[in-house]
Parts: structure tokens; C-alpha cells; sequence
């Protein structure tokens, strides 16, 4: 028998709306906040290019997980060489826990701004908190809880609304590349992609569609291929519209900190709790409250995606029981991943890192990090020993192939600049 297809809009936009919301996390938001301020509009243009290059591998991600019925790190146990896998899992790891420090340092600075507070304190309590949510809530109530925490990011319209934005200015950054090959560019550019197209975003994807399939009670789409239609043209819309709402708001925060902090002279910010706070005497009490909360709110939906997105990974290359619609007896080494990697962001603000160069930095290890995962991602996607008859057709394989050519272009400019 097979199930219905999902109607309303809350069940057909799922893995790839919270995946697109949790790309504008923390670290997200300081590093289009230094672009913004720095360049201005000048670097629009590359989140508008990227756009369609971030849908193809979100999507190929979770095609990935749809049609297998497995996370990427599981495929890559079961047809690759296990040194690969150690790489790839390793890989993601460091930038997970490096993304997690920056993330969680980042709501503890913000929510000191606006209640006066001991900000490694605020930075433990977020941290316990999403921890909490993600192993003793259901799948399928935590699931809610991530699509209707993507509102927050609404925040980020919010201040845009509110600030003087030169409309002819700011279409002219969008739409015509501008770029001088020095050190900032580069790395900005690298901070750009690497804080869009993340490596914890294809792991979580592909694992939130095989999480899809258990709740929904279906099978694989290699198993069940007459449902490979409806399924694919869901993931199709729901990816879509989960990294175009992605973009918007990464524009919204380009826009907003380049017609206040970048107009005014400001050129140097190093965090996202900076940026809010930056805001305040230019554009307001209600612009540095919408970007405040923009930030908390996306951190509580980021951070349990970085720490989720590792536990699948380190899960399925050891063939652990995973999965978050898994109760914690049942999963216990899954669920002690989430709590070791979330850990370990946490004691990366107890070591004298400056959090304000973590959030930027944590984009650039990204930007380096992506190429050689995306490899990895689009050679299992065109695999028929691993995907059978439902490999990347010719034009997604192309975008997949031009998004990792591009990825590392940009790596190798920022490494020789």
C-alpha cells in the first residue's frame, strides 16, 4: 500500500526547510554582518550567484537519503574504502564542533546584551537546553518545534524594513559582480560559501529524509520506485523553497548592516552579538531587538542540526542504532554524540578563543572543508551501485559538478591570495 502524500504546507516542507534555516545560524549571521559592513553591497552578487549552486547539492543530499533510505556516511560504509570514511567523518567533526563554539558563544553574547549576565553561563544554558530538546523530545514534536523556530528568522526582514536602504545601490551589488583579488575578498568570499553550502547541512538532509520515511512509514524509493515521482518533486519544492528562504535572509543581513554600519564608517565586525548591538544607536532600539533575537532564535535551531548532523555521521560509519525518532535507551551511542559534540563547542569558550573571530573563522573552515566532502557527496549520487536506477539526472549532476568545481575555485583564490 502506499501512504498518502503529504498536503498541507507544514508536512510538505520538512528536511529542507529546517535545513535552509539552520544555514543562517550565528555564525551565519556574523559573517554576512562583516560583509555587510565591510564591503557594503558589493558582495551580494555572490549570495545571489550561489544560490542555485546551495538547492543542487541540498537536493542531491537528499536524494541521497530518500532513495537509499540511508545517511551519507552509511552509504559511504557500505561501497568506499574505510580510510575515506574516517576522512569524511573526521572532517566533519572538526567543523561541527568549531561551528557549535562559534554558535553557542555567540546566543550566550547576545542574550548578555539584553539581560546583564555572565555570557559562559548563558553560553552552558543554551547549550544544555538543545541538548535536552533534541534527545528527550519525540521526533516528531521536535520536528514542529524546528519548522515553527524558522520564523524567527523573519527578524532579519524585520530590520531591513526599518533601516534607509539606497534601493539603485543595492540592486547594483546584487546583480553585477565587483571583486579585487587581495587577502579580505578572498577570505570573505570563502566565508561566504562556507557558511552557505556547510558540510553539516548535507549530512543533516539526507538523515532528516531517511527520518521522514520512519515517520511517515515508507520505504526507500529503490524499494519503491513507482513513489519516486511524488517524492522527488517534494524534496524538489521543499529544498527550493527552504534555501530561496535561506538566501533571502542572508541578503536581508547583507542589506541591513551595509545601509546602517557600512554608511556610517563602521567596517570591522567580528560577531553576530557585535553587529546587534552595532545597530542600536544607528537604526534603533527596535532594529538591535529584532537582530538580537534573530540570532538566539537561529542558534536554538543550529545547534541542535551541527550536533544531530555529527551524530548521524559518527553513527553510520559504526553502524550504531541512530536516529532521532529513537528513544535514548535505544540509541544511546547516537544520542552521546549530540552530547560530546555539543560539549566540546562548549569548552571551545573556555580556552581563550575570541569568540568574535570564531563565528568568521568557523565559515572560512567550512569554505575549505566543503570541497572535498562534496566530492565525496556527488560521487555517491551518481553511483548505481548505491542509487540504482535513480542516479542524478543529467542537468541536477551538472549543477552538483559546477557547485563543487566552484567551491574549489574559490578554496584555491583564498589559499593563494
Amino acid at each position: 500500500m502506499i501512504a498518502p502524500e503529504p498536503r498541507s504546507p507544514l508536512e510538505v516542507l520538512g528536511p529542507g526547510l529546517v535545513t535552509g534555516a539552520a544555514d543562517d545560524d550565528p555564525s551565519g549571521v556574523g559573517t554576512y554582518s562583516q560583509v555587510g559592513a565591510q564591503f557594503g553591497y558589493g558582495l551580494g552578487w555572490a549570495l545571489v550567484f550561489g544560490f542555485p549552486l546551495l538547492a543542487a547539492i541540498q537536493a542531491i543530499c537528499a536524494r541521497i537519503g530518500a532513495t537509499t533510505g540511508r545517511g551519507i556516511a552509511q552509504n559511504l560504509r557500505r561501497h568506499y574504502p574505510p580510510a575515506l570514511l574516517r576522512l569524511v567523518v573526521i572532517l566533519l567533526l572538526v567543523a561541527n564542533i568549531i561551528n557549535l563554539g562559534a554558535d553557542l558563544g555567540a546566543m550566550g553574547a547576545v542574550l548578555a546584551l539584553i539581560v546583564p549576565g555572565p555570557v559562559l553561563a548563558y553560553t552552558v544554558a543554551f547549550g544544555v537546553i538543545s541538548v535536552l530538546l533534541e534527545v528527550f523530545l519525540s521526533y516528531n514534536s521536535y520536528a514542529r518545534i524546528l519548522k515553527w523556530a524558522t520564523l524567527s528568522l523573519f527578524a532579519y526582514v524585520g530590520v531591513v524594513l526599518v533601516a534607509d536602504v539606497p534601493v539603485g545601490e543595492m540592486l547594483r551589488g546584487l546583480l553585477v559582480p565587483q571583486f579585487t583579488f587581495d587577502r579580505d575578498h578572498a577570505m570573505a568570499l570563502v566565508a561566504i560559501f562556507g557558511t552557505t553550502i556547510s558540510p553539516y547541512l548535507f549530512f543533516w538532509q539526507a538523515g532528516q529524509e531517511v527520518e521522514e520515511q520512519h515517520r511517515r512509514h515508507i520505504k526507500p524509493l529503490h524499494v519503491s520506485p513507482r513513489r519516486a515521482g511524488a517524492e522527488l518533486r517534494r524534496i524538489r519544492l521543499d529544498t527550493l523553497v527552504g534555501m530561496g528562504f535561506s538566501h533571502v535572509v542572508a541578503l536581508c543581513i547583507v542589506i541591513a548592516t551595509a545601509a546602517t554600519l557600512h554608511a556610517n564608517g563602521i567596517r570591522e565586525i567580528g560577531s553576530a552579538a557585535q553587529a546587534a548591538e552595532a545597530l542600536r544607536p544607528i537604526a534603533g532600539d527596535l532594529a538591535f531587538a529584532l537582530f538580537a533575537a534573530g540570532i538566539i532564535g537561529t542558534g536554538l535551531l543550529a545547534v541542535p542540526v551541527l550536533a544531530g548532523s555529527a551524530a548521524y555521521a559518527v553513527s553510520e560509519a559504526f553502524g550504531w542504532t541512530e536516529g532521532l525518532d529513537r528513544k535514548p535507551r535505544e540509541a544511546k551511542a547516537f544520542y552521546s554524540v549530540i552530547v560530546l559534540a555539543t560539549a566540546g563547542g562548549i569548552a571551545l569558550n573556555f580556552i581563550g578563543i575570541d569568540p568574535m573571530k570564531a563565528l568568521y573563522w568557523a565559515a572560512v573552515v567550512n569554505g575549505l572543508l566543503a570541497p572535498p566532502l562534496m566530492v565525496v557527496t556527488m560521487l555517491i549520487a551518481t553511483n548505481p551501485k548505491v542509487m540504482g536506477k535513480l542516479v542524478l539526472a543529467p542537468r541536477l549532476r551538472a549543477f552538483g559538478w559546477l557547485a563543487t568545481a566552484v567551491m574549489w575555485v574559490i578554496a584555491g583564490v583564498f589559499l593563494l591570495a
